[in-house]
């Protein structure tokens, strides 16, 4: 801007100069025949601003009309006067229109212009000092100048002040990202005008913090997890190897007189062992599942699933009354899907184990199956285990299916329970895209469903999901 205003005014001075030496050319060409007869009347002074020279044909001076301060005498002295070079009848005269350029007298003067005209036995030549068009120059120039510095000083003071306020909430942006550089992930940008440019940056630099928080959040949480999962993993692992060696200790040391004891030892010791390559198997199967391995989909129908759950649970609870129904509890309904089967399986078996292990002796389970309408036209296949035992408290409910959650754990150390399936159940369902819930049997009891998206079989396999 500086460059800009320094530019301007250099060609406005320039132009300025001009303009006034062009005035002065003009001003000598009108008063050209008056100082003429001055002159030649004999006059040698009587204007305050010409200067003329009357010369003859051989340059000589003839008489000189000089500007003069006052009437007492000419002082020609102390008067700045141009010299200006003699013209003879040899040489051409200069055109009238041209004008010239002469040093003054003394040592500080700024100059002098002339024209020559040419007359019938000499010529004369008409000068006008650069003094006046210097010092109007010099004066335009420092008021320029202050004109100049004035206009710079308020226009980088409106910039500064502009540029200041637009991007005022650049510092607080600064600020925000100092504080979460040092760990706070809650403070956020204040969003001034969303329509500008520093207000796009600061919603978008908020909504970037919100997923870093989150994230941040949900790793804190996922090593939370971990941490739980390993400690309780351990105490799981530790209860049978306590068990293991302390029957192992008494063989050793002779401490089993009898063979029932050794019997019972070698039972205990079986039992334990089995109840560890359970939980080992069980926190393999979650490993796998947090690793979101892929699934092996393919059509297959949760009533086929359901089926072989049942005919399973009669083999090995032959004094229960297991049945698969419908979910109105008429008869079963195809419910196909695409999923992993292997999984299922282990899903349904779980739910299956837990209805068997947790109820008492001869209460009937029912399996229920079928497809049940969501929204826009979509359906859910839904397979649920009901039983008809003592139920779920609401307290326990929420928990049910958190890893290694146990509502009395010395019924699941009774019954072998590792605090793992329903945990299990979970993750495979989610990862089927699918959700499990816990809900209240009617008459009393534990209803555990779970519901897929639906997807039709193909005609094909249609023969498949035949219910006999």
């Amino acid at each position: 801007m500086a460059a800009t205003i320094a530019l301007t005014s250099a060609l406005m001075i320039h132009s300025l100069r001009n303009d006034l030496i062009s005035q002065m050319d003009t001003d000598i060409k009108n008063n050209a025949q008056t100082i003429s007869r001055q002159i030649i009347r004999g006059a040698n002074a009587g204007t305050n601003r010409y200067y003329a020279v009357l010369m003859d044909q051989d340059g000589e001076p003839l008489a000189v009309l000089h500007p003069v301060r006052n009437e007492e005498t000419t002082r020609s002295a102390l008067v700045d006067l141009p010299i200006i070079p003699p013209f003879t009848a040899q040489e051409p005269l200069p055109s009238e229109t041209r004008s010239f350029n002469a040093p003054g007298t003394t040592a500080d003067s700024d100059g002098w212009r002339y024209k020559v005209y040419g007359l019938a036995d000499g010529s004369i030549a008409i000068a006008l000092p650069y003094k006046e068009v210097n010092d109007t120059v010099e004066r335009f120039t420092a008021s320029a100048l202050l004109l100049g510095l004035f206009a710079t000083a308020a226009a980088s003071t409106i910039a500064w002040l502009a540029i200041t306020r637009a991007f005022k909430p650049l510092s607080t942006v600064e600020k925000t990202a100092a504080a979460i550089a040092a760990g706070d992930l809650t403070r956020r940008v204040e969003v001034g005008n969303p329509n500008t440019e520093i207000g796009k940056l600061s919603s978008s630099l908020n909504a970037m913090l919100a997923h870093i928080e989150t994230a941040f959040a949900g790793r804190a949480a996922s090593e939370k997890r971990m941490r739980q999962f390993v400690a309780d993993a351990s105490h799981e692992l530790r209860t049978p190897l306590v068990t293991i060696r302390g029957f192992s200790e008494l063989y050793r040391h002779g401490a089993l007189q009898t063979q029932d004891d050794v019997s019972a030892a070698m039972g205990r010791i079986e039992s334990e062992a089995t109840r560890m390559g359970q939980l080992v198997e069980d926190l393999l199967t979650l490993a796998r599942v947090d690793e979101q391995r892929p699934l092996e989909a393919k059509p297959l129908d949760l009533l086929l699933l359901g089926n072989d759950a049942a005919m399973d649970a009669r083999a090995s609870a032959p004094d229960r009354d297991i049945k698969v129904i419908g979910l109105d509890g008429a008869g079963p309904q195809p419910a196909p899907i695409v999923g992993d089967e292997g999984r299922l399986r282990q899903v349904v078996a779980n739910l299956m184990t837990n209805a068997l292990r947790y109820t008492p002796e001869g209460s009937p389970i029912e399996i229920a199956v079928g497809v049940e309408p969501v929204i826009d036209d979509k359906k859910d296949s839904v397979i649920e285990v009901r039983d008809h035992g003592p139920g779920i408290s609401e307290e326990e409910a929420a928990r049910v299916f958190e890893r290694f959650y146990r509502a009395d754990s010395s019924r699941y150390r009774e019954t072998g329970g590792t605090g793992l399936g329903l945990a299990i159940v979970a993750a495979l369902v989610a990862q089927h895209d699918g959700t499990v819930r816990l809900l209240d049997t009617e008459g009393g009891g534990a209803t555990m469903s779970i519901r897929i998206p639906f997807e039709p079989a193909p005609d094909d396999d249609r023969s498949v999901f035949e219910y006999n």
